[in-house]
């Protein structure tokens, strides 16, 4: 069974910096393509990077690129999101995603 548990959400300050995680069980995560979408109050979602399997090459949404940084640890089975210089903007629920398996999300809310 596929699991995605996402955690390290919360309140941060404008220009601040947080780092999410996601804990992936359940199938090979070394083979596959990851991402992070987010979801903001009243608003679609926005899928905010994707890493890939083999090189680790990575992809952006261009409202963070150049303050975001996508990660994985395959020996872990970990995916990572580094959020640096955050605004009020950013603030959202970040979903782990991999081909229509979400994981529970975590909130993050940046305050001006």
């Amino acid at each position: 069974e596929v699991q995605l548990v996402e955690s390290g959400g919360g309140l941060v300050q404008l220009g601040g910096s947080l780092r999410v995680s996601c804990a992936a069980s359940g199938f090979p995560f070394s083979v596959y393509a990851m991402s992070w979408i987010r979801q903001a109050p009243g608003k679609g979602r926005e899928l905010v990077s994707l890493i890939n399997s083999g090189t680790g090459r990575a992809t952006y949404a261009d409202s963070v690129k150049g303050r975001f940084t996508i990660s994985r640890d395959n020996a872990k089975n970990t995916l990572y999101l580094q959020m640096n210089s955050l605004k009020p903007e950013d603030t959202a629920v970040y979903y782990c995603y991999l081909n229509n398996y979400w994981g529970q999300g975590t909130q993050v809310t940046v305050s001006s």
